[in-house]
């Protein structure tokens, strides 16, 4: 079968167009059928997500995308057999979020259409880094994943996903045009620029020395949940979700 993923993020999208083969379990008496088999056909560039403005992606131009996307693969959506469409971190928050995942699911082929959650984004994470199968000789494994919005922190044991999380930390919680002036404030801006002792606001002016000043201040907060185990200051102010245990051990 012919496939696609489509990953619309905060920061960045992109496309990879897959030939899979499906397995029937028949030895184990189960219809169900496992991937055995995946090569890559073709990867898109990566785009950073257009806007049009703080709260809306840009239709048009990710429609666009797409659609060369497809082309550059040598593909037509009636090619393709199935895929996944995943909206995630502060992209899924947008107010035309989940009518772009529809209306891309339905020009592009039959989909699996999610726009994913902080607790689902942390689980894909875990899977596709590595983390999960690391973690099954018994150690404790924590995925760190980190977005153009958010954060993902995923605990793993055994093969198994224990808890997840996420917190505002991420690479454009804070976009900036060439002039560099804040175009875009994602969640969590606020409360590190006030850390970071700057006064963030849609139209004002960002300086190098600023940016470095935020960043440092967002890695530290991230650290610091690693290094103690907890959420406490900036970080648990940064929290998108409720706070977890983080285990003692992490190997």
């Amino acid at each position: 079968m012919r496939s696609v993923g489509i990953d619309i993020g905060s920061s960045t999208s992109h496309l990879i167009f897959s030939r899979i083969v499906l397995q029937r379990q028949g030895a184990r008496l189960s219809s169900a059928f496992v991937v055995v088999d995946r090569e890559i056909l073709h990867r898109s560039p990566i785009l950073l997500t257009p806007y049009s403005d703080a709260r809306t992606i840009d239709t048009r131009a990710l429609g666009d995308f797409v659609e060369r996307s497809y082309a550059e693969a040598g593909l037509a959506p009636t090619d393709v057999d199935t895929g996944a469409l995943i909206v995630t971190g502060n992209a899924a928050l947008k107010d035309n979020a989940e009518r772009i995942a529809r209306a891309i699911a339905s020009d592009a082929g039959r989909f699996v259409c999610a726009t994913a959650g902080p607790h689902l984004e942390s689980r894909l994470a875990a899977h596709g880094s590595g983390a999960v199968d690391r973690s099954r000789s018994g150690r404790t494994v924590v995925n760190v994943d980190i977005g153009g919005g958010t954060t993902k922190l995923a605990i793993a044991r055994d093969g198994r996903v224990l808890e997840t999380a996420a917190l505002a930390v991420g690479a454009r919680v804070v976009a900036v045009d060439a002039e560099g002036r804040v175009t875009r404030l994602e969640p969590g801006a606020q409360a590190a620029g006030r850390a970071a002792r700057m006064r963030l606001e849609l139209g004002s002016a960002v300086s190098p020395a600023d940016r470095e000043a935020l960043a440092a201040v967002l890695c530290d907060a991230l650290v610091s949940v690693l290094a103690t185990r907890r959420f406490a200051g900036l970080a648990l102010g940064l929290l998108v979700t409720e706070a977890i245990e983080l285990p003692e051990r992490i190997d």
